[in-house]
């Protein structure tokens, strides 16, 4: 039996195309979004899925969007814990207009993840809130597991998010292996097959395909 999660980050949105920094936001997906994931599908980015596979967001409309665009109108759980950094009210603004702002020397030159954006979060209880949603994630794929332990069929869960938290995730699951958060963040509508033994994660590949080859994730903000 393989057992694995798909972790996917949701496809294309104005907060993207206009380059925001933007979390809490409840965003839809443009029409770019929706050509960019049927082209990924097209291409194989992603896998043929189990017939009982799990399904998960964040209950916001671009992940739910997401979700349904790839996979079709299939039931999920929402994990809310798994939402993205909350910018509180520096919602909705670019770099440019974010470094004019009262606070912006100490946000740039927070190496210790204290600074918090005026009302939303610091990177510090972001990344708690993040283990906390992992720690429901892998409860839930655990189940998944549990349920498959005579059948031998693959126990399988796809959980759609978002890029900073699909991030702080694969930093939580596999501590140390590369230098920054930001090297860790997918491009947008892709992510990673992350595997796992004896219930816990134990090695990972990334989802790709032939028109995202050349991709950066900083050219899809």
């Amino acid at each position: 039996m393989k057992s694995y999660i798909l972790l996917i980050r949701h496809g294309i949105t104005e907060g993207i195309q206009r380059r925001w920094y933007y979390g809490w936001a409840d965003l839809p997906i443009v029409q770019e979004g929706y050509e960019q994931l049927e082209q990924y599908k097209k291409e194989g980015a992603y896998p043929e899925l189990p017939e009982d596979t799990k399904y998960y967001t964040t209950g916001f409309v671009r992940t739910t969007q997401t979700l349904h665009a790839l996979f079709g109108d299939v039931p999920h759980t929402v994990i809310p814990d798994m939402k993205e950094i909350n910018f509180g009210e520096w919602e909705c603004q670019t770099f440019d207009e974010l470094s004019k702002k009262e606070g912006a020397a100490e946000w740039l030159s927070d190496a210790n993840g204290t600074f918090t954006f005026p009302g939303g979060e610091c990177m510090n209880d972001y990344m708690e809130r993040i283990k906390r949603g992992n720690k429901e994630l892998i409860g839930y794929h655990r189940m998944q597991e549990l349920a498959h332990r005579h059948s031998g069929r693959d126990a399988c869960s796809v959980m759609v998010c978002h890029g900073g938290s699909i991030s702080a995730t694969m930093m939580n699951w596999f501590p140390g292996e590369r230098e920054t958060f930001w090297d860790w963040v997918p491009v947008v509508g892709l992510g990673y097959i992350v595997y796992f033994e004896n219930g816990e994660p134990a090695s990972y590949e990334a989802l790709t395909c032939e028109s995202a080859k050349g991709k950066v994730w900083r050219e899809s903000q």
